[in-house]
């Protein structure tokens, strides 16, 4: 048991990360599902609509659970927020980029390629995340 206690305080922000990731991913398609399958908004509309609601619940967990940011001054979120959003602006244009691409364009299944998608935003939003936004 001590031994699984020192893997998880040791690989934490890894495991934070993924565990928060995976909610932000459901809270991602929890509004991208509903606007493209029942409201048949095109595929990339749905994903810019699902960001914006699935940026704000990642910086809200990600900054207290995931890298430990406790300081909520203005002068602390001003910034760090800035970066955090520039940062998923690179990865959701990205993913919007494919979507729009692959589902808009040439009618692959759009929630296939949001599985897809979302993978490698996780990947990408982690390490601009680590680097960049609450680096130490």
């Amino acid at each position: 048991m001590e031994k699984i206690r020192m893997l998880i305080r040791k690989h934490y922000d890894i495991l934070a990360y993924l565990f928060f990731g995976v909610l932000t991913t459901a809270v991602n398609y929890i509004v991208y599902l509903p606007c493209y399958n029942l409201m048949h908004f095109s595929a990339a509309v749905s994903n810019v609509i699902a960001w914006v609601v699935a940026v704000a619940f990642a910086y809200l967990t990600n900054k207290p659970f995931v890298f430990k940011s406790h300081d909520w001054s203005p002068g602390t979120v001003v910034p760090e927020l800035t970066k955090f959003v520039t940062c998923r602006i690179g990865s959701g244009a990205m993913e919007t980029a494919i979507i729009f691409l692959t589902v808009d364009l040439l009618h692959w299944n759009g929630n296939v390629m949001k599985l897809i998608t979302s993978v490698l935003v996780v990947i990408l939003n982690y390490v601009a995340s680590k680097l960049v936004v609450f680096r130490k």
